[in-house]
């Protein structure tokens, strides 16, 4: 039986005489549009440049197209694969009373042939089949991802840029430290606060100063350094404020929930907040679907193995709930979650509790889960005073 939010079958009926079906496949440059056409023969194609009132034009003309056929046009969906430009054409055609969806391009079934043809016109034919199948409400066809509103899409920025800067503040770090290595110099640590004053005192083990032109690049990576860490700081900042605000809505209600769970910090309940927790996920197999925390089974015959995580779902949700379920068995000793994981633990080898810390990053992100939207507490659970 379908679900209210299943995204993987349309749950409308297709009435296919009086529906224009439209894909679009986009680039950066143009979008090729191809259509289905009540009354047409032909399913035709026409290149625009990246413009939303082309593409309005273009729906027009197809409509009075099937009009004139015969078919007068009551319902028009259009449809294209997620990617660059984001969800702000479907957000915008569906402010004009037009139907649009956004597909999952992994969702595609495509031609499994070692080389295979792939032009843009070839990719209109494939989106067309998989789209025209979704409409009709057959499973196994495509799946759509769910379109955020704007204030929603916005909210995500401050974790996602959080995150680029602290990757980015990484691979400096390893950049100096390489560039210094490579001199034979090995204990000097450029994220200390005062480790720009400190640089012109190193040298090499031949007791010589550091060569000019690596001297240069050093302190130009100092001055990136620095700016990253303010710009981390002014999140972080930002974001304790908005904090300590009265929840004004029920995302900041949940976030001010979930940093009161003794082990999980702010970041970390950002990410679960406006990665997972803001959609309206069924039940808790589509959020640990949506976690990217279930396995991949691999049978075939008598063969019955399993080929690790499946790596589906979000990253970002499954990186931060690997980290927090190592954090919970520290914090979180007397939980329930715990206990568990002990107790499968027994034997002390480690690929058990590798294997097992995953089982406990589930059902932790279940639980946690069952907290944001039923304020049910999990047993045994560690919580701090309300503020």
């Amino acid at each position: 039986m379908p679900q209210p939010n299943d995204l993987s079958r349309s749950l409308a009926a297709l009435d296919q005489d009086n529906t224009l079906i439209a894909v679009i496949e986009m680039s950066q440059a143009s979008w090729l549009v191809g259509a289905i056409v009540p009354g047409v023969e032909r399913h035709p194609l026409k290149k625009l440049m990246p413009d939303g009132e082309a593409l309005l034009q273009l729906l027009q003309r197809w409509r009075e197209a099937a009009t004139q056929a015969g078919h007068p046009i009551a319902r028009i969906a259009v449809a294209y694969e997620a990617g660059r430009d984001g969800f702000w054409l479907a957000r915008w055609l569906r402010a004009r009373d037009i139907e649009a969806h956004v597909i999952h391009a992994s969702s595609v079934a495509v031609s499994r042939e070692h080389r295979r043809a792939k032009t843009d016109r070839l990719d209109v034919n494939l989106l067309q089949r998989a789209f025209l199948g979704w409409l009709r409400g057959e499973g196994d066809h495509c799946t759509m991802a769910a379109i955020p509103t704007l204030e929603a899409e916005d909210a995500r920025r401050p974790s996602r840029e959080h995150e680029a800067l602290v990757g980015e503040r990484t691979r400096i770090l390893n950049r100096m430290k390489s560039a210094l290595a490579r001199l034979g110099i090995r204990a000097f640590k450029p994220n200390l606060r005062k480790a720009a004053e400190r640089l012109a005192a190193l040298r090499t083990p031949e007791g010589s100063a550091l060569p000019p032109n690596t001297m240069a690049e050093l302190r130009r990576d100092m001055a990136r350094l620095q700016l990253i860490k303010e710009q981390i700081t002014d999140i972080e900042r930002a974001r304790l404020e908005r904090l300590r605000q009265l929840p004004a809505d029920p995302a900041h209600a949940r976030l001010a929930l979930l940093t009161r769970v003794v082990g999980l910090g702010i970041e970390t309940a950002d990410v679960l907040v406006h990665e997972l927790l803001i959609r309206n996920l069924r039940d808790r197999r589509a959020v640990a679907r949506y976690g990217g925390i279930t396995g991949a089974p691999d049978e075939s015959g008598a063969r019955r193995r399993q080929k690790g995580l499946a790596r589906s779902g979000n990253a970002r949700v499954r990186r931060a709930m690997l980290q927090l379920a190592w954090r919970f068995l520290l914090f979180q000793k007397q939980s329930a979650l715990v206990k568990w994981f002990q107790a499968r633990t027994a034997d002390g080898r480690p690929t058990t509790r590798k294997t097992m810390i995953l089982a406990l990053a589930r059902k932790l992100l279940i639980a946690l889960w069952r907290l944001a939207t039923t304020g049910e507490v999990p047993q045994g659970v560690v919580l701090r005073p309300a503020a």
